[in-house]
């Protein structure tokens, strides 16, 4: 079944994935890993009309496609955040990074990308979490600096 799937619809699912990307070896790569998916989920596509599986062939690469933005933007900010701790603190005093450092790790990167002019909404959608989590993470990370601080 995965590989009739396979002949019958990997260059449609290529080509529509390469408009997608505007990248070749990225749509190839998504559109492998989403027949990966689809041989460890086989049990699942067997019970579904062809339609069906070739609509979860779609949404898989467009879930993978949108993942792999996700976590290349986590990635190039994560890169970023230890230049703005020395940058913040080429412009404060040494008790200001030591305090962020004491923040939980994911306060840390938030509180940080917030003053790099990340708003809520942003921040939630690259760590996959809702913006009021992330305010709510927020203020408590400045609650704690505060206390760290006052120490």
């Amino acid at each position: 079944m995965i590989e009739e799937l396979y002949n019958m619809y990997y260059k449609e699912l290529l080509g529509w994935c390469k408009t997608m990307t505007q990248d070749s070896q990225q749509a190839e790569d998504l559109v492998q890993e989403a027949f990966l998916r689809a041989i460890k989920n086989a049990v699942l596509l067997n019970n579904l009309k062809e339609e069906q599986r070739v609509s979860w062939m779609y949404r898989t690469i467009k879930n993978l496609y949108i993942d792999k933005i996700r976590h290349a933007s986590f990635e190039m900010i994560v890169e970023e955040i230890p230049e703005s701790v020395t940058e913040l603190n080429e412009f404060s005093q040494i008790s200001y990074k030591q305090a962020i450092l004491q923040l939980p790790e994911e306060e840390q990167k938030l509180f940080i990308m917030q003053y790099q002019g990340y708003d809520s909404k942003e921040l939630g959608q690259i760590f996959g979490i809702p913006p009021g989590t992330v305010r709510a993470k927020l203020f408590s990370a400045r609650k704690k600096l505060k206390t760290i601080l006052q120490e």
